[in-house]
């Protein structure tokens, strides 16, 4: 995982965490993007707490669009805008393309985003966790 892996200064992983129990996003895949440490962990705790089978987290944009061009089934992404000094618009381009629902987390304002993603949900850091997955459960279910 990558929380474990990234103190090993490793990269994430690319098989789901399973989730610690039933709940609403029970048998939903949530990719994680998010290179800050304690809030990819964070978002993982909540997100497991409601049954999500957590993908990654990645806290890098090249293996983070590995993943998602690859054929593993995925349900909705959080994805940071930016990762390591990397915008992160050419994964939202491939999440749009397969038909992914997404959300942006970002300390910076909705003017940082480029036009044609002006659409989609931001959520500005520091996060709120509860509401962050209640509202991801919401975009999931209306999808």
């Amino acid at each position: 995982m990558f929380l474990d892996k990234f103190r090993d200064g490793q990269k994430g992983s690319q098989v789901p965490h399973h989730p610690a129990g039933p709940g609403p996003l029970s048998g939903r895949r949530v990719l994680v993007v998010e290179d800050e440490y304690f809030l990819a962990d964070d978002i993982v705790r909540a997100l497991q707490a409601l049954g999500a089978s957590i993908v990654g987290p990645f806290g890098e944009l090249k293996e983070a669009t590995a993943v998602v061009e690859g054929d593993m089934a995925i349900d909705a992404a959080i994805v940071d805008i930016n990762l390591r000094s990397e915008m992160v618009f050419s994964l939202a381009r491939v999440l749009r393309m397969r038909n992914v629902p997404f959300v942006f987390t970002t300390g910076y304002d909705r003017a940082s985003i480029v036009s044609e993603f002006q659409d989609v949900g931001l959520w500005g850091k520091p996060l709120d966790i509860p509401a962050m997955a209640r509202e991801l459960t919401n975009l999931i279910n209306n999808h």
